[in-house]
């Protein structure tokens, strides 16, 4: 399904809308800006008086009216995670299916390590395992790649998984350096 980019008035995103989502905000006045080519129009009921079928053409980005948050911190999860790390385990180099992978623990928890974006990789089960509760160095398994926090832009490029040509030029302007997965 659809999915449109949402912004805030001063246009960082704020998260993805569905479909009946951005309709409804269009329907209420409340799209201050769209970004982007005008997609399919959506056709509703026709009114009685006139005949006139109604219509809303979408933008596949649009700002809403609301207050502007100052901080978003990216939520981690293992769906993102993996993407973030291009769903290669960052110690063998393999790319795998996301069942095949786990999330672990640069530092593990049991030696102080925490669960955030800066300590986390994405792991082949065979690799976690022979990590076990080590850091990289002690199991002789450096790091392919240093985990990184990613900012809004590439936060909400990760959580999608279907993004359009628009949607993608928005976010990725924004990027803090190439990234593989981006391209």
């Amino acid at each position: 399904m659809q999915a449109i980019l949402k912004l805030d008035v001063s246009g960082q995103p704020r998260g993805w809308l569905t479909l009946n989502e951005a309709i409804t905000a269009y329907a209420r006045g409340g799209v201050l800006y769209g970004i982007g080519e005008s997609l399919a129009p959506v056709f509703g009921g026709i009114q009685r008086l006139t005949g006139i079928r109604s219509e809303i053409v979408l933008q596949p980005i649009i700002a809403l009216e609301g207050r502007v948050l100052n901080h978003f911190t990216p939520p981690l999860c293992n769906r993102t995670l993996f993407r973030r790390d291009d769903h290669r385990c960052l110690y063998c180099g393999s790319q795998f299916r996301r069942s095949d992978l786990t999330r672990d623990h640069v530092i593990p928890i049991s030696r102080g390590g925490t669960n955030k974006w800066e300590n986390v990789v994405a792991a082949c089960k065979r690799c976690n395992w022979l990590k076990d509760c080590q850091t990289p160095e002690e199991a002789s398994m450096p790091l392919l790649a240093v985990p990184f926090k990613p900012n809004t832009y590439e936060w909400h490029y990760l959580a999608k998984e279907r993004v359009l040509a628009d949607q993608m030029a928005y976010l990725s302007q924004q990027f803090k350096a190439k990234r593989d997965w981006a391209s």
